[in-house]
């Protein structure tokens, strides 16, 4: 037993160190502090694909003594709706799930009656496989162990893949855009010199005319 015991331990503290690299870069997740001027929002912004879970957690770091400042906070689509919106707040939480690709604004603000206090906040954004709760997952799935690892593995996988399937097609989108935009410069300069000869031809016509008909030539 001692032997099997041993045997599995290395297997699972390296299905572990795999499984938190690979989570690492399929997730979006990350701890932010900001510094919000009484004058001024603070913005934040993530690129996110679609049908893709986001959740953020923020809360107001209390440095004055007499005061409890808040804030209004905005969560904005790429198209402009609005997923969350709440005002006065000192702690909460913000949670959607992406409706279309693109970048996602996430703006806060201080209070009114706090406008005169610079607010801190820290933000904690998780997006993917970040916000799933392995915990719950285990003992939904009666995982435990070198299991657990292997599916957190699997799931990192699969969320690289479809990073590299949207990376593919954000670079395919980039490549038509240049190449239409290159044939339109190319058809802009062609353009250009056209008129171009024309003027100068009519210009030559003209002085032409000009010369015969004060009679130098």
């Amino acid at each position: 037993m001692a032997r099997g015991g041993g045997a599995w331990a290395p297997a699972a503290a390296a299905a572990a160190a795999a499984a938190a690299l690979l989570l690492w870069m399929a997730g979006g997740a990350g701890a932010v502090w900001l510094e919000i001027a009484p004058s001024a929002a603070k913005c934040v912004s993530e690129e996110i694909q679609s049908n893709v879970v986001v959740i953020g957690d923020y809360s107001v770091l209390y440095e004055h003594h007499h005061a409890h400042p808040t804030v209004t906070v905005k969560v904005t689509s790429p198209f402009g709706d609005i997923v969350h919106h709440k005002q006065k707040a000192s702690t909460d939480q913000f949670a959607f799930t992406a409706a279309e690709a693109g970048n996602y604004l996430a703006c806060f603000s201080v209070d009114g009656e706090n406008k005169g206090l610079v607010v801190k906040l820290n933000l904690n954004w998780r997006v993917g496989i970040a916000t799933k709760d392995w915990d719950s997952v285990a003992k939904k799935e009666k995982l435990e162990g070198v299991e657990l690892e292997l599916l957190k593995l699997e799931t990192a996988v699969q969320a690289i893949h479809e990073n590299l399937l949207f990376l593919r097609s954000k670079e395919a989108d980039m490549r038509d855009i240049s190449e239409k935009t290159n044939a339109r410069v190319t058809l802009l300069s062609m353009v250009s010199l056209s008129i171009c000869i024309i003027v100068s031809a009519l210009q030559l016509w003209h002085l032409q005319q000009y010369f015969q008909k004060k009679k130098l030539i």
